[in-house]
C-alpha cells in the first residue's frame, strides 16, 4: 500500500490566481508559508520558513479564489504531485501540493481573529453557515451509560 498525503497549515505569501482551464475548469494557485521553531547545537531558538505551492480545482477554485488573501491563514489537505517541463533545453522541477480539501482560517479585521470572536475556520468545500443560525450547542445534563451506545 502506498500513501501520498499533505498536511499543512500557513499563511497565504500572495493572492490567489484562478484560472480556467480549456475544459471549463477552474483552478487556484496559491502559496503557503510555514514556520518551524527549533534550538540549534549551541541551544539558541531557530526559526525557519517553508514554502509550499498549492493548487486547487473545480468549485473549491472558485471559492478560495473568492475568499482568500495574502496573509490569511488555510489549512490544507492533498496529496504531493511534482510536474517537470523543458525551458531552453533545461529540465524544470515543480512539487505542489494538490488539494482535496481547504480549510480557512479565522478571519482577521475590525471584529478580531478567532481569539476574540469564537469564530470555527470554513471549509471550501461546504462555504454555508452550519451553526450560526442554530446558536451554540447544548449537551444533555445527565450521565451517558456506556451500555446505551448502539455499538
Amino acid at each position: 500500500m502506498y500513501i501520498n498525503k499533505a498536511m499543512v497549515y500557513g499563511n497565504l505569501t500572495r493572492d490567489p490566481e484562478v484560472k480556467s482551464l480549456p475544459s471549463g475548469m477552474q483552478v487556484c494557485s496559491f502559496s503557503l508559508a510555514t514556520n518551524r521553531v527549533y534550538k540549534d547545537r549551541d541551544g539558541k531558538k531557530q526559526e525557519s520558513t517553508d514554502y509550499h505551492n498549492v493548487a486547487v480545482f473545480g468549485r473549491q477554485a472558485e471559492t478560495c479564489g473568492q475568499y482568500l488573501k495574502k496573509g490569511a491563514g488555510a489549512f490544507v489537505e492533498g496529496r504531493l504531485q511534482t510536474r517537470s517541463w523543458d525551458k531552453d533545453g533545461v529540465k524544470q522541477y515543480r512539487t505542489e501540493i494538490i488539494a482535496d480539501r481547504v480549510q480557512f482560517g479565522p478571519r482577521g479585521g475590525a471584529g478580531g481573529g478567532a481569539s476574540e470572536g469564537g469564530e470555527s475556520p470554513r471549509t471550501a468545500s461546504s462555504p454555508s453557515k452550519q451553526q450560526d443560525d442554530a446558536g451554540p450547542l447544548s449537551y444533555p445534563e445527565e450521565e451517558i451509560n456506556p451500555e446505551d451506545i448502539p455499538f
